[in-house]
């Protein structure tokens, strides 16, 4: 049987509609609590632009995260473009909506996975029951993959700011990093 009516599109521009929302929110009065965002891209999609060295870094996606240190955030209808600093050196993204795989708030536990540019326009397969099986092994596995992004995100963060801070002059205080007394 034919979907005339592409519920699959409908679903993916609606999650879509969240993500803009949300950042278009987080853009007009910044972020509320503890809210951070980690969105993955394919940084290869039509439309986003990244710098040849960070595209060099991340030749096929790149995961970014919205917390403390970003600015110019700025949301159309079809993208988003924020300023971020890598390694010290500050850097402009524009990246399509299209482009994104993954969306995340840990703080919430809460995540959306899209399906790129690269596979939307293929067609749905037919629903089974074997189809089924696949689709759930499917989004609990991208679940455990979105974890455990955050958290390889979240210990990247964190050595970032270990590393910026050990770099920053002390008042009298010294951040050590327990890697210096680890046997190697």
């Amino acid at each position: 049987m034919t979907d005339h009516i592409r519920y699959d599109v409908l679903v993916r521009e609606a999650m879509r509609g969240v993500l803009r929302r949300v950042l278009e929110d987080a853009a007009k009065r910044g972020l509320p609590g503890d809210h951070h965002f980690y969105i993955t891209f394919l940084t290869k999609a039509e439309g986003v632009k990244i710098s040849p060295r960070l595209m060099q870094q991340y030749p096929l996606e790149m995961t970014v995260i919205l917390q403390h240190q970003f600015w110019d955030l700025i949301v159309t209808e079809d993208r988003f473009e924020v300023g971020l600093s890598f390694g010290g050196i500050p850097e402009k993204l524009v990246v399509p909506f299209a482009a994104i795989k993954t969306f995340l708030d840990p703080s919430v536990q809460f995540a959306l996975e899209f399906e790129t540019s690269e596979t939307e326009s293929l067609p749905a397969p037919a629903a089974g029951k074997a189809d089924d099986k696949k689709v759930d092994a499917r989004k609990n596995n991208a679940k455990a993959e979105i974890k455990s992004e955050a958290k390889a995100s979240e210990k990247a963060a964190a050595d970032a700011k270990l590393d910026e801070a050990e770099h920053k002059p002390s008042e009298g205080a010294e951040v050590v990093r327990l890697d210096r007394f680890r046997k190697k």
